[in-house]
């Protein structure tokens, strides 16, 4: 049976995005995030944990969140856990665990304080009503190129195709709530 990598983590970043372009074009970029989770104790005292994710992303989302992203933005990243090794300087054997996503939604304004947020990729993600684009690692066949953050996305690169969304009409059944 084959085994499942998955994280999702929704936090803000806790400094600037770090970008670096390698030998061959592909650009990483790595931050840290801060997750939060609050909690009551015995004695009624209000505890909030926070814990630190070293997160990783490569082209095109490498691209995207140094465009898009700042210190304390609050983004969505969807992708594996990783852990790496290397030797220090003093020859000792280091550590490190990454999360590498494959999937970012923006949730807060990004660094020329546009406002908003946005899902940037996954086409599988509603449009309008709040709902911007999803970025994802793969580009997505029918990527729609035109509007906000994704249209400067080197995913939005192809010829405009017509993006329009129709509404489904669903029959409303007798829903219990």
């Amino acid at each position: 049976m084959a085994g499942v990598n998955k994280v999702i983590l929704v936090g803000n970043l806790g400094r600037d995005p770090e970008t670096r372009h390698l030998e061959n074009g592909r650009a990483v970029t790595n931050f840290p995030l801060a997750t939060s989770e609050t909690y009551k104790t015995r004695d009624g005292e209000r505890v909030t944990k926070t814990e630190w994710h070293n997160v990783v992303l490569w082209t095109p989302l490498a691209e995207i969140a140094d465009k898009y992203l700042s210190k304390g933005s609050q983004v969505y990243v969807e992708g594996k856990l990783t852990t790496r090794q290397w030797d220090d300087k003093d020859g000792n054997k280091r550590y490190t665990t990454e999360v590498v996503v494959r999937e970012m939604t923006l949730l807060g304004g990004n660094r020329q304080n546009e406002g908003g947020g946005g899902n940037y990729g996954d086409q599988s993600q509603g449009y309008g009503g709040g709902q911007g684009q999803s970025y994802n690692q793969q580009p997505v066949a029918g990527a729609p190129a035109a509007g906000g953050p994704a249209a400067a996305s080197p995913m939005a690169a192809s010829p405009a195709k017509d993006t329009t969304v129709t509404p489904v009409e669903t029959e409303i059944d007798d829903l219990p709530f």
